[in-house]
């Protein structure tokens, strides 16, 4: 669904900030970009999304080149949440803001089609329609943005720092409801999050990145339990995962408290008290 082919980027200033990165991530994937700040992570995804286009390589989505690809067409295909949800919002109700991106994006559908839609995305989303979105917290301002977006129906939904001031609740809602749809509807997620927490408990795969390039792909506990590839990216594993590095042994494998007392009282049990 996202094919990367040795794409390069660089700003105005000349400065190279994506340098021949390539990845292809299948339909339904979750996936998770991780590095330090100024690794290219958020550039890489503005690339898969449109936003930017590459100086050298192409960019693919679900077999076409994006550069051959009219932008209503990629905003069909292509969601795009955000870190600040204020950057998205642009009406006066939460009624209003959903049916705005259904009416751009979708002009297929029948008026009676659209209005069915987002009554449906506002029962989803627990919302009355008539809440006007700046009046709300953070956390739901989020998920009037995410609604908006989930009501287009994207084949492919990026997501910059989707947990950014968002509370443990409110965290909870916004990447629940995203995990829904890529196990319901299969829809391809690509994340760039800084939660290393976050990012065990909902991605399958993880992306590497740093200085540009990308250093790693594979599934995300075998990239978290890369000792060397971790400290050369900048990244502390999970806490769960960091604790299983250090006791070693059976506890290897525990990537959650659950697990980790399972393998503390299985360890108990045949006497291995020293660590």
């Amino acid at each position: 669904m996202i094919t990367l082919e040795h794409v390069s980027f660089s700003y105005a200033n000349g400065q190279p900030s994506v340098k021949d990165v390539s990845f292809h991530l299948p339909k339904g994937e979750f996936a998770a970009i991780l590095g330090p700040n100024g690794a290219g992570k958020t550039t890489t995804v503005r690339l898969v999304d449109g936003l930017l286009q590459p100086a050298e390589g192409r960019v693919m989505i679900d077999g076409s080149d994006l550069r051959e690809s009219r932008v209503s067409d990629r905003a069909r295909k292509v969601g795009f949440l955000f870190q600040n949800p204020d950057r998205q919002i642009c009406k006066n109700t939460v009624r209003e803001e959903i049916l705005f991106g259904l009416r751009t994006v979708r002009p297929d559908l029948s008026e009676e089609a659209l209005q069915a839609r987002a009554e449906e995305t506002l029962a989803d989303f627990s919302f009355t329609g008539k809440e006007e979105p700046f009046s709300l917290s953070r956390g739901q301002r989020q998920r009037v943005a995410l609604a908006s977006i989930l009501a287009v129906e994207p084949e492919v939904l990026i997501l910059d720092e989707p947990t950014t001031g968002l509370d443990y609740r409110e965290c909870c809602h916004i990447m629940d409801r995203i995990r829904k749809m890529n196990e319901e509807k299969q829809v391809t997620i690509l994340m760039v999050c800084h939660d290393m927490e976050v990012v065990l408990d909902y991605a399958r795969q993880a992306l590497v990145m740093a200085d540009g390039r990308l250093l790693a792909c594979g599934p995300i506990r075998d990239i978290f339990r890369d000792t060397a590839l971790m400290e050369q990216a900048s990244v502390l594993p999970p806490q769960m995962i960091g604790l299983g590095l250090r006791l070693g042994g059976t506890f290897l494998e525990a990537d959650t408290p659950d697990a980790m007392a399972d393998a503390l009282i299985a360890s108990l049990r045949k006497g291995g008290t020293e660590k």
